[in-house]
This record gives C-alpha cells, sequence and structure tokens, in this order.
C-alpha cells in the first residue's frame, strides 16, 4: 500500500466506544484533534455493508501515525454481563502494527485513556508500564490529554488545553445554526458531516481573528 506520508504524519486513529453515553467525550476529542491541525479517522468515517469491518479498521490504522485509544468501556456489559473486547483489541493491532510493521508503521505514537488511574491493570495488565491518561469521565480532561499529546507530535504551536476548550464551547454554542445552514440537524449529521462543521467554524474563526 503506498501512503501519502504528509495525511500519514497528520492522521489521527480514534479507538473509542460509540455508545450514547460516551458521545460527549468522543465529541470532544474529534473537535481538539481538528483544532489542533490534524485528521481524525474512526471507523464511523465509512459506512459501507459491503466492507468487512475489520478489514477497514486496519486500512484506517495502517493510515494513521497517531492514535487515541480510550479503554474505559472494556468492562462488563450490564446486559449480557460479558466483558467488551473491541476497545484492547483494537489497541493491539494498533501496537502490533507499529512493531511489526515496515519503517513507515515504526513511527506509530499513541494515548490511552482510561477512565481512572490504574484500573486498565486489573484487565490489561500487559500494558503495565506504559504512560496511561485518566480522563475521570470528564471530556474536558479527556480533551486536554489529547491536546497535550499532539502538542508534543505537531510541527506548530497549538494553544494551551484551556483554550482549545474554550474553542469547542465556542464552537458548540453555533454548531447548531451552522449545520441548519448546511440543511442539517446538528444531532443528525453523521461523522463526516461533523468534521465539515468543524472545519468550517474553525475557518469562520480564523478570518474574524485575522
Amino acid at each position: 500500500m503506498v501512503i501519502n506520508s504528509l495525511g500519514y504524519n497528520l492522521n489521527v486513529f480514534i479507538n473509542c466506544p460509540f455508545d450514547d453515553g460516551y458521545n460527549a467525550i468522543f465529541e470532544a476529542i474529534v473537535f481538539t484533534i481538528c483544532d489542533c491541525g490534524f485528521t481524525p479517522r474512526c471507523a464511523k468515517e465509512r459506512e459501507d455493508s459491503s466492507e468487512v469491518r475489520i478489514q477497514k479498521i486496519l486500512e484506517i490504522i495502517s493510515e494513521c501515525k497517531h492514535g487515541i485509544h480510550d479503554i474505559s468501556i472494556a468492562g462488563a456489559d450490564p446486559k449480557t454481563k460479558l466483558a467488551r473486547f473491541n476497545m484492547p483489541y483494537e489497541l493491539g493491532l494498533f501496537t502490533g502494527c507499529k512493531k511489526f510493521g515496515d519503517e513507515i508503521q515504526n513511527k506509530k505514537s499513541c494515548l490511552i485513556l482510561d477512565k481512572t488511574p490504574y484500573r486498565y491493570a486489573s484487565f490489561l495488565s500487559d500494558i503495565a508500564g506504559q504512560d496511561i491518561r485518566a480522563h475521570e469521565n470528564n471530556p474536558q480532561k479527556a480533551a486536554a490529554h489529547v491536546r497535550n499529546f499532539l502538542a508534543q507530535k505537531s510541527n506548530r504551536k497549538i494553544p494551551s488545553a484551556s483554550i482549545v476548550w474554550e474553542r469547542y464551547i465556542n464552537y458548540k454554542r453555533v454548531a447548531p445554526r451552522l449545520a441548519k445552514e448546511g440543511g442539517l440537524k446538528i444531532d443528525e449529521v453523521t461523522f463526516r458531516e461533523r468534521l465539515e462543521l468543524i472545519s468550517t467554524w474553525v475557518k469562520i474563526e480564523t478570518k474574524t481573528h485575522t
């Protein structure tokens, strides 16, 4: 596979739950990645029933230098009483790609998020010793961890976490209007449409302050 190096260096794979209860954190992470000048990538970007899901995920992982892996909802499902392995599994795919891939894949880096410090030791002890960040189910804390991680990977100056969060709040205020102007409802937008809304807001905000 031929990979565009510029796109690869800016692509960030998001491995997280897609539950309604996690949506506030997911949206904050997506905005933060965009606002830091990177490109969010995840399984939600392509809705195609003809694709085998794991092949799609592997393809996206191969195109991303960076990864955000949230394992906070890897515990037992309250209905089935069974553990949820998707997030740890995709984290393993990402790190395996870094370890055994070619020279491009060897350059991968990732941020691992969990609910509380050291909780992961009870169900994923193999990652003990790695730098895990806890967000305590708080979107602002999750966004701050993502911003700080990407700031170390960026070639440009990125505003402090508190400023990025203020920008996110401002975006949230106008997002419904931007969606409506585009013939959309903010609570029904797809992943790609959300990225377009964020991009539109960033362009407007940049023009306003130049």
